[in-house]
């Protein structure tokens, strides 16, 4: 990675030193942590965003920093080269914010539900990346799926651990930040959607 891309580097740096601090101290993630239930107005929303910056193990961390440095610089170079250079935080941010809106919401007077992680972020980052270029390679423990295919997986892995709902992990927050990311890329470079559609139609493998 390099200095082409600046958010992805200081998001990705940001995101594994918090996340290894919160391993140390809990009290950190107390404060940080998205807590429906602690949020009682606009003096507590910052967890929106802080809760994307902390990780609940080593594996959680690893999982989603894994996904984002190998899209992330992609994806932001191409948002630089279409002259939109605030529009990747604003996807990355959005994503994180986006996708803790429904859980905010069906939580609200559920003290014992929290969660975290930059899930969010990284799904809007990805299906950006699949709006872009939905059959461009990405490295899959080493093998080339194409990137439509990673994003499939990477839901269905999602949904998968969901359902097992065992941790404070917010897996939901894949599929909604999947959503945010494809939305908001298609509206701010609207000339993209044919060619998308056309790829799509046309795989290249």
């Amino acid at each position: 990675m390099d200095f082409q891309a600046p958010f992805t580097l200081v998001f990705l740096l940001i995101t594994v030193l918090t996340s290894f601090a919160g391993f140390q101290n809990e009290s950190l993630i107390g404060r940080t942590i998205l807590w429906p239930a602690r949020m009682q107005g606009p003096a507590d929303y910052y967890r929106f965003i802080t809760s994307g910056f902390i990780h609940q193990d080593t594996m959680h961390l690893l999982f989603n920093m894994f996904t984002f440095y190998f899209i992330g610089e992609n994806v932001e170079v191409i948002f630089r080269a279409l002259g939109m250079h605030l529009a990747y935080p604003l996807l990355y941010l959005g994503g994180i914010v986006f996708a803790s809106l429904p859980s905010f919401l069906k939580n609200r007077n559920n003290p014992a539900y929290r969660s975290l992680g930059a899930s969010g972020g990284v799904a809007a980052v990805l299906f950006a990346s699949v709006y872009f270029a939905p059959w461009a390679q990405l490295l899959l423990y080493f093998i080339a799926v194409p990137s439509i295919v990673f994003a499939v997986l990477y839901l269905a892995y999602s949904v998968y651990m969901g359902r097992k709902g065992n941790d404070n992990i917010n897996h939901d927050a894949h599929f909604w930040g999947a959503v945010f990311g494809f939305v908001f890329t298609l509206l701010v470079s609207p000339d993209h959607g044919r060619f998308f559609i056309e790829q799509i139609l046309h795989p290249q493998f």
